[in-house]
């Protein structure tokens, strides 16, 4: 008769009948007295709830006095059974107000007892007022109530109210819960924003601020001197390209002289020299972490590192465990924190500096350097089609002059296809030594063709039309301007035009891009790879961890899979009707004589329902009892398995005593739920221990068992639903002022808890533990008679927005709430006749 799950605050319960005693061989009952001592309790106030025969109180008595041998205890002993004569003999020891006795002469209530004896079911019977006496709220108000009773002995009536959950709904529930606490497999999510600063700074290529504008290569040395070859370089093309654009390239020799296609040579092969100077720091800082020798190395190639206190391995640990419990305080499933977890050793994991040298090589493109080396063809004139026409127009202006433009047509065609011929001379492809020529074509035939053509044709027109002669000039001059100007443009065009085809302005880009490509080097692979390679391994540690947190829930499965409700329906029959009894009557405690059976007294509650009427054992409330055993072995079950033992081959159908009554529930909409964040808070505890040897020793910690916690966490997470619903919230709940109340977990109104805890006489339905044959041995004075009322907290909780809310502001002052636990109802201490409770001192009591 232990409860279902014990914690320090709750009184311990030793149960010492004959019934209870262990077979020969095993220790006696005085080892189970030094067992129930060892129990821990909290603070100094030690509780113990003892089951005892009431016929054995005297002969344990020194059982008894053992309870006081750590010290001061408080002491409530259930005497079953009908005692010595109609006597109740009790030892010294269990007298008020350290001690009391409650007289159960009948578990059951009278319903069919013979003599006050134990029958099939008086265990079950029993198992409530345990789990209730057990509660320390429960247990001190009732001593407290005894000591106010005649010698601390009475007898109680008792009308309990048992609210649970269906079995199809208790199975149905742990399973959603479990599944939503594994989750599945599937693809790496994208880790969003939830990262904090100190890991978000390892990942990708994010530069500090601090860090982007620091000059990395050291002044004078190999690396710098290699930039500053490129700048200057490519500052040298762009001077020669600006000499050579315009009419003083074309009509003056600063085109020989700029030489482009040396100075673009010159960039193309300092471009490859600090390539070459990367690409070699890059190689000699490769490796797992940096060492010093790979920093002096690095300082010989002219690179300096510095020293950045802001990310190392201790900031790491405090990051990943944040963003780890993060995910966990928003109900993830392990799986999914897993994943998450795993594209983060992924991400932060560096490849190494030598992994960089394909993008520099990506970067530093070897036909592109090859490319300012080959000059490309230089081209003016556009097509040779409008080249002709051109000048056939300009040559046809200067021939309009008559006579004279006989001879000013066709020289000016010819001065047309000379400068197209000066133009392919100083072309900008071309050194001055001829070593490098990309070749060129501006289309001098064509102009010379046009220009012949059009100043015959000019010179026909004029002598035809008869110009005068000042039209002429001024055509001859247009024509001249216009030579000289579309030449010009063209040439300056064709420059623009090669130098784009180059592209020299892309090394200034490559030059940057190798830069970034150093500065983010230098900080994810040389100066973060401690703390990028400790996030990696320690990010992969917890993710095993939690793989395997999610393996072992998905091995705790409850026994069976729901059973749907159609087919229990199908098995139980029919639900049998209820209607009233027309022998029973209801007992008023006002109303009581001396006779043992006339007034129906016994009769009345021995067939009263849960709402005061007939219950007929067979019916569907009865369906689904509760067995202690079975609740027992889940909890103990071993390696998380909740398997329900097979029935003993004696097991008997057991109906529920007249004073008990159930309401069943199938669940409600906050119960997964909370089983959910039941289940990770207590994830969060199991891991919450191992973050030292992730810091220490990240690639050992994955493979830390944490099989067995995983597997007292499912089996305590399944106790509490199989206890009351978890509607009791675990110690290590993280918000348990927000747990949700019974009805939102259970799927049942409070309305009837507060009816019956109410003050309109509803506890007048209160059930005496006693047969009819016992009623002489009760006290005759209904003052006498001490109240208690209990209920847990989480109907309180659940009723805040129901509408039995006006009923609970109607309850007593008397009423217990109880932090965990099933039940509501009262207990009503019914005092007894004062020659009915004989007090035996230690001298007359035998030894045990």
């Amino acid at each position: 008769m232990t409860p279902e799950h014990h914690t320090p605050s709750h009184a311990v319960c030793l149960d010492l009948r004959s019934s209870a005693r262990p077979p020969a061989g095993k220790p006696p009952l005085e080892r189970a007295v030094a067992e129930a001592l060892d129990e821990p309790q909290e603070g100094d106030e030690r509780r113990f709830l003892v089951i005892d025969d009431a016929c054995d109180l005297i002969a344990h008595q020194l059982l008894y006095e053992q309870l006081y041998s750590y010290g001061p205890a408080q002491v409530i002993c259930l005497a079953l059974g009908a005692g010595d004569d109609r006597t109740l003999r009790r030892p010294l020891t269990l007298r008020p107000p350290a001690a009391g006795v409650l007289w159960l002469l009948d578990v059951s209530g009278g319903a069919g007892t013979t003599g006050g004896g134990p029958r099939p079911g008086a265990d079950e019977a029993l198992r409530p007022l345990v789990e209730l006496l057990v509660l320390p709220g429960v247990f001190d108000a009732v001593l407290s109530a005894l000591g106010d009773v005649v010698h601390g002995v009475a007898v109680p009536a008792v009308r309990i109210l048992e609210h649970d959950l269906t079995d199809d709904a208790r199975t149905r529930s742990w399973w959603q819960a479990l599944e939503s606490l594994v989750g599945q497999e599937g693809p790496a999510p994208a880790l969003g924003d939830a990262l904090p600063a100190e890991l978000a700074l390892l990942l990708g290529d994010f530069v500090p601020r601090n860090l982007e504008s620091r000059a990395w290569l050291l002044p004078g040395g190999p690396a710098e001197a290699r930039h500053q070859e490129c700048g200057a370089a490519l500052r040298d093309a762009v001077d020669g390209y600006e000499q050579v654009r315009g009419w003083a390239g074309l009509f003056t020799r600063k085109a020989g002289e700029a030489d482009l296609p040396g100075r673009l040579e010159r960039l193309s092969f300092a471009l490859a020299g600090y390539q070459e100077t990367i690409a070699g720091a890059l190689s000699d800082g490769g490796g797992v972490r940096l060492t010093s020798e790979q920093r002096s190395r690095l300082v010989e190639r002219g690179i300096d590192l510095p020293e950045i206190p802001e990310v190392s391995r201790s900031s790491v640990g405090p990051g990943l465990r944040g963003f780890t419990e993060s995910l966990i305080a928003r109900r993830l499933p392990l799986r999914s924190v897993a994943a998450r977890l795993a594209a983060l050793s992924d991400r932060s994991a560096p490849a190494g500096s030598t992994a960089r040298l394909a993008r520099l090589d990506e970067i530093c493109d070897r036909t592109y350097l090859a490319h300012l080396t080959s000059p490309v063809p230089f081209t003016a004139g556009g097509s040779r089609r409008i080249a002709a026409l051109v000048a056939f127009v300009v040559a046809l202006a200067a021939g309009l002059w008559p006579g004279l433009g006989w001879a000013l047509g066709p020289a000016t065609g010819l001065a047309g296809a000379a400068l197209a011929v000066l133009m392919l001379r100083r072309r900008p492809n071309r050194s001055p030594d001829g070593r490098l020529d990309g070749g060129g074509s501006t289309g001098a035939p064509p102009r010379l063709f046009g220009g012949l053509a059009g100043g015959l044709a000019g010179a026909l027109t004029g002598q035809l039309l008869a110009l005068p002669a000042w039209a002429g000039a001024l055509a001859l001059v247009i024509s001249l301007v216009l030579l000289v100007l579309l030449a010009v443009r063209q040439w300056t065009a064709a420059v623009d035009s090669w130098w784009r085809a180059m592209d020299p302005e892309f090394a200034g880009q490559m030059v940057r891009e190798v830069d970034q490509l150093l500065i983010e080097t230098a900080v994810h692979d040389w100066l973060f790879a401690d703390a990028r390679y400790h996030c990696s391994d320690g990010a992969r540690a917890v993710s095993l961890l939690l793989r395997g947190l999610a393996d072992t829930a998905e091995q705790h499965t409850p026994g069976g899979s729901p059973r749907p409700v159609a087919a229990r329906e199908e098995e139980q029959g029919p639900e049998p009707s209820t209607g009233a009894d027309p022998q029973s009557a209801p007992w008023s405690w006002d109303s009581w004589g001396d006779s043992a059976a006339e007034d129906g007294w016994l009769d009345a509650t021995a067939t009263a329902g849960p709402a005061g009427g007939p219950q007929p054992a067979g019916s569907p409330e009865h369906a689904d009892l509760f067995e202690p055993a079975r609740a027992q072995e889940a909890v103990r079950a071993p390696e998380g398995k909740d398997q329900p033992p097979a029935e003993p081959w004696n097991a008997e159908p057991v109906a529920d005593p007249a004073w008990l009554e159930r309401e069943r529930g199938d669940g409600g909409p906050a119960l997964v739920d909370t089983l959910v964040s039941d289940l990770m808070d207590g994830v969060a505890l199991i891991v919450k221990p191992c973050w030292g040897a992730v810091e220490r020793d990240p690639s050992n910690a994955g493979r830390m068992p944490l099989e067995r916690p995983m597997g007292e966490l499912l089996d305590e997470v399944h106790t509490r639903l199989q206890r009351d619903g978890a509607a009791s919230p675990p110690p290590y709940a993280s918000h348990p002022e927000r747990r949700p109340g019974a009805p939102q977990l259970l799927g049942v109104s409070a309305e009837r808890v507060a009816w019956l805890l109410g003050s309109g006489g509803v506890a007048e339905q209160a059930v005496p533990l006693c047969g009819a044959e016992h009623r002489r041995m009760l006290s005759k004075d209904p003052v006498a008679i001490r109240q208690v009322r209990f209920v847990p907290e989480a109907m309180r909780r659940g009723a805040e927005q129901d509408e039995a809310q006006d009923s609970w502001r109607g309850a007593a002052e008397d009423v217990v709430w109880t932090a965990a636990g099933r039940h509501a109802g009262v207990l009503r201490l019914v005092p007894l006749r004062a020659e009915t409770v004989r007090t035996v001192r230690g001298e007359e009591g035998g030894a045990p």
